[in-house]
């Protein structure tokens, strides 16, 4: 019961994106179309995941034994630094469409606050590897759940008639705060 009650936690009330805002940097960048979204959803999905299992393992298994949990930030740097180019790598192999349709936003996971922030999360709660993992993979989920419906609504918005002034980047940050009060929504849920 407690891993559902983190899942849906991470994923839809502390939506990383929409109730904490980090990650805003490629959920603003690449929700331009479903398919590049949800291309980055699972890039993130991957990375997240896994980060957060092996930022367990370093933080249980050799920081707190040798009492140097003050490097924590940066350890868990490395790690995802590694992840996302392991991930770039293998879309650039498997799916070059999907990587050039990322393009420079796939990079940017690495320095993406919300993979940092999910594994500092995870530490500060005393997470163990299950619920850190579970953590993880619910905030990825959510982070997915909420770059595609932005796709989906900035799909609909594009052929529609848009006052001058709101074209462009006004109707998709008026879009995300609309989505940040529907998610706020889900509070009541836990």
């Amino acid at each position: 019961m407690n891993l559902l009650v983190i899942a849906i936690s991470t994923a839809l009330v502390n939506n990383v994106v929409l109730s904490q805002f980090l990650g805003l940097c490629p959920f603003l960048g690449v929700s331009k179309k479903i398919n590049t979204a949800a291309g980055m959803g699972g890039a993130v999905i991957g990375v997240i995941s896994i980060s957060s299992i092996i930022c367990s393992l370093i933080y249980d298994f050799i920081l707190t034994p040798l009492n140097l949990t003050y490097l924590n930030t940066v350890v868990f740097i490395l790690v995802i630094a590694t992840l996302v180019q392991f991930v770039e790598m293998v879309l650039k192999k498997c799916m070059p469409p999907l990587y050039e349709a990322l393009g420079v936003y796939l990079p940017l996971i690495t320095t993406n606050c919300a993979v940092l922030g999910i594994a500092l999360t995870n530490v500060q709660n005393s997470y163990n590897l299950i619920e850190s993992f579970v953590s993880g993979l619910g905030t990825a989920i959510g982070f997915t759940i909420a770059i595609v419906i932005m796709a989906g609504v900035r799909e609909r918005t594009e052929d529609n008639d848009v006052p001058e002034s709101f074209k462009g980047m006004p109707i998709v940050l008026l879009t995300a705060g609309l989505m940040s009060i529907a998610f706020f929504g889900f509070s009541g849920i836990i």
